[in-house]
């Protein structure tokens, strides 16, 4: 079923399966990270450069980590786009289970770690090295969004560029992050709008739904 999907949108060069998968053929991708970035595909709906750069940010991150996905792990992504899909396909770090937190800052980073009991973890964090992106200039022009890149049609050559690249884009560093740690909480009734939150959401006298964090109207 993978890529019955994949390469349905319209205004996108061939993203079939079939072609993806010869891409990374010909970049050298090897067979393991070839179906991670097949699944991850067809969980962003298609394989948009970010998540296709971001399946080797998340490889090179568990491997300098000596981890795999199986273990339990935590990530920060440093921008909502794209990127956060690699994180949660290829390390299992979801939204939903709350070991996934996005940081809207803008860069294209994440940091993973693994469990632990103290108050802070040390971790990888794992980015776009912005000299190297200088020996792909497709990449190179895409990342900066330049007028240069034609999306209709430089997208293949994009593609290309970036399986031969792999991580010779990336760097890391080792860092320190804190651990948030969860604590007890109670339930709370909204009195403007009868519905329970957990006690820490509650915003004076009401929920963020009746506050700050207001997004819909009643019909």
């Amino acid at each position: 079923m993978i890529g019955k999907r994949i390469g349905m949108q319209a205004g996108h060069h061939d993203e079939t399966p079939g072609a993806l998968k010869a891409s990374m053929e010909k970049g050298g991708v090897r067979p393991q990270l070839q179906e991670g970035i097949l699944r991850l595909s067809e969980f962003h709906t298609y394989p948009a450069p970010g998540v296709l750069i971001g399946a080797f940010m998340v490889d090179y991150a568990l491997e300098l980590l000596a981890v795999t996905a199986d273990q339990k792990l935590y990530g920060v992504c440093e921008t909502p786009k794209c990127l956060p899909d690699a994180l949660q396909i290829l390390a299992r770090t979801t939204t939903g289970n709350n070991r996934l937190k996005v940081v809207p800052i803008g860069k294209f980073a994440i940091t993973l770690n693994g469990p632990t009991d103290a108050e802070t973890a040390e971790a990888i964090r794992v980015y776009v090295d912005l000299e190297k992106l200088k020996r792909f200039p497709t990449i190179d022009i895409w990342y900066a969004n330049s007028p240069a890149y034609d999306k209709h049609t430089m997208k293949g050559l994009l593609q290309d560029e970036i399986f031969r690249a792999g991580r010779t884009i990336l760097s890391y560093e080792k860092v320190r992050v804190a651990v948030k740690k969860k604590k007890k909480w109670s339930s709370v009734t909204c009195p403007c709008c009868g519905e329970t939150v957990p006690d820490y959401l509650i915003e004076g006298d009401h929920c963020g739904a009746c506050g700050s964090m207001k997004y819909y109207e009643k019909l």
